[in-house]
C-alpha cells in the first residue's frame, strides 16, 4: 500500500509594522507609526506642553499629489490618515499648535503606503486539503497573503504570486477566501471574498486476496460522500481494467490470475458528482506466507531478518518500512536478509514468498524500534561553582534522558523527560566529564552517547589577612585554591568601591579614603565562569587628619588649640612639646586648653586621630611660637609738666612693649621702642585712679591683653601732679 501525504506551509499571525519615529531636536516632540494599509497610515505622537491642538501632514514623494491634511485637538495622540495613495512614500508630518496658531514644534517621518487591495479572480480545489487561487498581480507587491477561513478558524500562507495554494485545508469543507497584498510598508486590507470548497477525501483501502484468484477492497465512510468508484487492473499493464460503482463501503473482485499484482484505486463522489482525492492501493493473489520471523539488531546501524522455509517458495521479498514512510526491500533466495538502520526508529518488516504463480499472502507484520538517537549538540548554558545547567536539541526516539557526569571521584545524576538538565552539588574549579545518554521504554538506554568535558566555574576565596602599607593602602591576601585563575578584590563602602586583580594570592588596593568603613571581598575568574564571593571581611582605615589646626593664646601659660572634625575620629590627643617640655590633651572635643605653656617658646604642634576601634593616625602642623613673656616690675614715677613714667623690668632680647592706661578722666597710651623698659606719658589728668598694664607686642596679630594689671593713684598738688601711689594690682579680665 502507498500512501502520500501533502505539506503545506502555514503562517499564523503575520505582521508587518513600521515603526520608525523621528523626535524634534531639542523639544523631545515625537511621532511613531503603528500601522500602515494601502490608504491609511495610523500613527501616535507625544503630547506637548502648551499645545492647543496639533496638525497632521501626509505629502506623497516622487509622485503627483496633493498632501492630506488632518486636525486634531490636544486630547488624543492617536490619529489616522486616510485616502492615501497605495504603494507610495510619504513624508508624514505633526506640528503642535498653540491656541495662536503658532508653531511650537514640529516631528515628521518618512512612510511607505501599502500596495493597492488585489481582487480575487477564481478560487478551486483540486486536492481536498488545498485550495488554489488565482488573481491579477498588484504594483508595489512583494508578496500576497491568502486566507482561507472556515467559521472562526483561518489558516494563512504568504506566496509571491499568482496562483497560490493554501493547505493544510479539511477535506469536503466550505471556505472563504481573501488575499491581501504586502510590500514593506505594510499589508492592504482584505480582497473581497470568494467561497470555494473542498474536494472529498480519498477513501482508506483495507485489501486482502482471501484466495489466489480474488481481492477484497473495503474502506470507511467518506464525510459528504454518496457513492464511490473503485478500478482494478493488473499492475503490469496486462489486461483489461475493471471498474465498479457502488454506494456500499466494501467490494470484492473475483476471476483473478494467481499470483498477480494488482493495482487498486478508488474514489469518492459528492451530490454534484464532483469527484475527490484518489486512493491508490497495490494488491498481489496463491504462495503462502513465511512464518517464524526473527529480527535482530547485530551492531548499531545494522538489522538481521530471517524466517522459516516455505514449501515450493523460490525467493523472498522483505519489505522493510520505517515510521517516515520509506520503504525499501530486499530479493533473496535464502531466508534472511541484513537491512542499514537508523536510530530511534520503528520499522515494519513484512516477509513474502514468491514461486512461479505469484506472492504469498501477507503473514506477520513484525515491527523492531532501535535504540533512541543520542544528543550530540548537548552545551552547557550556565556554569557555576557547584551547578551547571546542559540543554540540547530533543532526538529521535527518545522518551527521557539520563545526563550523567563524572569527575574521577563521584558521579552526579540527572534524569527528566525535558531537554535540559541541571547538576548541582558539583565541585568547583573541577573538569567533569558530562554524557546526556537517551531512553526508550521499548529498547532502553542507547549507552554509544559520547561525552563533553565541562569545567566548572572556580572555587570562592578565603580572604585571609588585610593588612594596611599606608594611609590609603591595604594588602589583601587570601588562599589560591584554583588553576589559572585571575582573583578581583573589591572594596565597598559608603565612599565608593575600590577594586584589585592579580593571578597570584594578594594584591593591594591604594587610595583609599581615610575614617572610611568597608566590606572587602573576592572572586575567583576562569574561563569555565567565576566564583561567589568570599565572605566579606570589614575593613577600616585610619582616621582624617583634620584640616584646619588653630592655636590661640588664652592667658601667659595658658593655650587653647581647636581643630575641624576629621572624618572616621572619636578622640584626639593635642601635643606642643619643646625642649622645655610637651603640653598633651587627650578630649573627645575639638578643642582642648593646654597649660604649662612657657612664654617665648616655640613648640612642635602634632595631634594624633584615634578612631572608635583605636585606629590612629599622627597629624603635623606648622610650629607655634608662645607669646613673650609679660614684664615684671611694672611702677609708676611722676614727671614734671604733669608727666607719668611707666617703668618694668623687660624679658630677655629685643620685645616690644604696649602700656595702656585706664582711667575715669581718660585712657591713654605709648609704645616705646624695641629695647627700651619704660615708656612717658605726659599731661596725664591728676586726680584720678589708673589702671596700668604693660603687654608685650606680638609680630603678627592684635596685642595681648593677659598681663597682670596694676592700679595707681595719681593725686594732684595744686595743678599738677602730685603723689603717685600704688593700691594693688588685679587678674586680667
Amino acid at each position: 500500500m502507498c500512501s502520500g501525504k501533502g505539506k503545506s506551509s502555514v503562517l499564523i499571525g503575520f505582521i508587518l509594522i513600521s515603526l520608525e519615529m523621528i523626535v524634534s531636536a531639542n523639544t523631545g516632540f515625537s511621532i511613531s507609526i503603528y500601522n500602515v494599509t494601502s490608504r491609511n497610515i495610523y500613527l501616535r505622537w507625544s503630547k506637548f506642553s502648551g499645545a492647543f491642538s496639533y496638525r497632521i501632514t501626509a505629502t506623497p514623494m516622487n509622485t503627483v499629489g496633493h498632501p492630506l491634511l488632518a486636525h486634531f485637538n490636544d486630547v488624543p495622540v492617536i490619529g489616522v490618515l486616510t485616502l492615501l495613495t497605495p504603494n507610495t512614500v510619504h513624508t508624514v508630518k505633526v506640528e503642535a499648535i498653540d491656541k495662536n496658531g503658532i508653531i511650537l514644534a514640529e516631528a515628521q517621518t518618512m512612510q511607505l503606503t501599502a500596495p493597492e487591495i488585489p481582487a480575487i479572480d477564481q478560487a478551486y480545489s483540486k486536492l481536498s486539503n488545498s485550495i488554489t487561487v488565482e488573481w491579477a498581480a498588484v504594483p508595489g507587491a512583494t508578496s500576497y497573503l491568502l486566507t482561507a477561513q472556515d467559521g472562526e478558524s483561518f489558516i494563512e500562507t504568504i506566496v509571491i504570486n499568482s496562483p497560490g495554494t493554501v493547505t493544510g485545508l479539511k477535506a469536503a469543507t466550505l471556505y472563504k477566501i481573501t488575499i491581501r497584498s504586502i510590500n514593506s510598508g505594510g499589508r492592504s486590507l482584505p480582497s473581497p471574498s470568494k467561497k470555494a470548497k473542498t474536494v472529498l477525501a480519498a477513501p482508506v483501502l483495507s485489501v486482502s486476496s482471501p484466495s489466489y484468484d480474488s481481492i477484497v477492497v473495503s474502506w470507511g465512510a467518506v464525510y459528504m460522500a454518496v457513492g464511490f468508484s473503485v478500478s482494478i487492473m493488473r499492475s503490469d499493464g496486462l489486461g483489461s481494467m475493471t471498474k465498479e460503482n457502488t454506494t456500499h463501503t466494501s467490494l470484492v473482485f473475483t476471476s483473478l490470475d494467481p499470483g498477480t499484482l494488482y493495482t487498486i484505486k478508488a474514489h469518492a463522489w459528492n451530490v454534484n458528482g464532483i469527484p475527490g482525492d484518489d486512493f491508490t492501493y497495490n494488491q498481489i493473489t496463491i504462495p503462502c506466507a513465511p512464518g517464524s520471523i526473527t529480527i535482530e539488531e547485530d551492531n548499531p546501524g545494522k538489522l538481521s531478518v530471517s524466517w522459516s522455509n516455505v514449501d515450493l517458495g523460490d525467493y523472498y521479498v522483505v519489505f522493510v518500512k520505517s515510521d517516515d514512510g520509506l520503504e525499501v526491500h530486499c530479493n533473496t533466495s535464502h531466508t534472511q536478509c541484513h537491512f542499514q538502520s537508523d536510530c530511534g526508529f520503528t520499522y515494519f518488516i513484512s516477509v513474502f514468498a514468491y514461486n512461479k504463480a505469484g506472492q504469498s499472502p501477507l503473514g506477520d507484520v513484525l515491527n523492531y524500534t532501535t535504540a533512541p538517537c543520542c544528543p550530540s549538540d548537548f552545551y552547557p548554558v550556565f556554569v557555576s561553582s557547584d551547578t551547571v545547567e546542559i540543554v540540547w536539541s530533543p532526538v529521535r526516539g527518545a522518551e527521557m534522558y539520563e545526563t550523567k557526569a563524572v569527575d574521577g571521584v563521584g558521579v552526579v545524576l540527572c534524569n527528566d523527560t525535558a531537554t535540559i538538565c541541571i547538576l548541582s552539588a558539583l565541585q568547583c574549579n573541577t573538569q567533569y566529564n558530562i554524557t546526556v545518554y537517551s531512553y526508550s521504554e521499548i529498547r532502553g538506554s542507547n549507552t554509544s552517547c559520547v561525552s563533553k568535558y565541562v569545567a566548572t566555574a572556580p572555587c570562592s576565596p578565603e580572604i585571609k589577612s588585610i593588612s594596611q602599607d599606608d594611609l590609603s593602602i591595604i594588602s589583601v591576601h587570601w588562599q589560591a585554591n584554583n588553576d589559572e585563575t585571575i582573583y578581583t578584590v573589591t572594596a565597598r563602602g559608603e565612599a565608593g568601591l575600590w577594586r584589585c586583580t592579580s593571578s597570584g594570592n594578594s594584591c593591594s588596593i591604594t587610595d583609599l579614603p581615610c575614617g572610611s568603613v568597608f566590606s572587602v571581598s573576592a572572586v575567583a575568574i576562569t574561563t569555565a565562569g567565576q566564583s561567589l564571593p568570599s565572605y566579606s571581611v570589614p575593613l577600616e582605615t585610619a582616621p582624617c587628619c583634620p584640616n584646619d589646626l588653630t592655636v590661640t593664646q588664652v592667658m601667659q601659660s595658658i593655650t587653647n588649640i581647636s581643630w575641624s572634625v576629621g572624618a572616621g575620629a572619636k578622640t584626639y590627643i593635642t601635643i606642643l612639646e619643646s625642649p622645655k617640655g610637651p603640653a598633651k590633651c587627650h578630649t573627645l572635643q575639638n578643642h582642648c586648653l593646654l597649660g604649662c605653656i612657657t612664654c617665648g617658646t616655640t613648640y612642635t604642634v602634632s595631634l594624633k586621630v584615634i578612631s572608635e576601634t583605636g585606629l590612629a593616625s599622627d597629624c603635623t602642623y606648622q610650629d607655634y611660637s608662645s607669646s613673650a613673656c609679660c614684664p615684671s616690675g611694672v611702677k609708676l614715677y611722676r614727671l614734671r609738666n604733669n608727666g607719668i613714667r611707666i617703668y618694668w623690668r623687660a624679658s630677655a632680647g629685643l620685645i616690644k612693649y604696649s602700656t595702656d592706661l585706664y582711667g575715669s578722666k581718660g585712657n591713654f597710651t605709648c609704645t616705646p621702642t624695641s629695647g627700651l623698659s619704660y615708656c612717658d606719658v605726659t599731661e596725664i589728668p591728676c586726680g584720678d585712679v589708673y589702671t596700668v598694664v604693660v603687654s608685650p607686642v606680638p609680630e603678627k596679630g592684635s596685642k595681648l591683653t593677659f598681663c597682670p594689671k596694676k592700679i595707681y593713684s595719681v593725686t594732684c598738688s595744686g595743678s599738677s601732679v602730685g603723689m603717685v601711689i600704688y593700691r594693688g594690682k588685679r587678674s586680667p579680665e
